[in-house]
């Protein structure tokens, strides 16, 4: 067995009724710390389990059977260089310099707000590099992809897509 720590974002539920939460540790969410922020319930995981895919699951489960929306898992898969260094466990000037070619090289370039002083990596790509320059684990690449493959099933759980935007998908759809 092996301890996971993950986080669930949640809504559906009364955030003020002291029920929601007696609901939650009903459901099986007995080893989490449940707060409300933002407007949304954040239900942080410490459970203990085969695999992260298997404590992922199980909490997912637990979460929706005392009847709250899933809206993401978190860690999130998108990730400033302050992420990467706590995730890493270095300060944010070793990431600057990882991502400046610096130290090291090939580090993945940002998939969003490249033009801004706040860039976004992926995790997956980012934890991939360092799997390869053996500063990771391979297993942290594995439970990256697995959180960032499950927000996007859980995004598309969310749409209600009309036939245009079906039509207007198929149509940007690259080969």
């Amino acid at each position: 067995m092996k301890n996971v720590r993950l986080s669930i974002i949640a809504s559906g539920l009364d955030l003020t009724a002291a029920e929601s939460f007696d609901r939650f540790f009903s459901a099986g969410c007995d080893d989490a710390t449940i707060s409300v922020q933002k407007g949304l319930f954040v239900i942080d995981f410490d459970r203990n389990a085969n695999s992260f895919k298997e404590a992922l699951v199980s909490a997912i489960h637990d979460v929706k059977r005392a009847g709250a929306k899933i809206e993401r898992v978190e860690p999130d898969y998108l990730v400033n260089a302050s992420d990467i260094a706590c995730r890493m466990g270095v300060t944010r000037a070793a990431v600057s310099l990882y991502a400046s070619g610096k130290r090291g090289r090939c580090f993945p370039v940002p998939i969003a707000r490249v033009t801004t002083d706040s860039p976004l990596w992926d995790w997956v790509e980012v934890s991939a590099w360092l799997v390869q320059e053996k500063k990771l684990p391979q297993e942290a690449v594995e439970e990256a992809h697995l959180i960032r493959e499950m927000n996007r099933v859980i995004a598309r759980s969310h749409l209600q897509l009309s036939e245009a935007d079906r039509k207007l998908e198929a149509e940007l759809a690259l080969p």
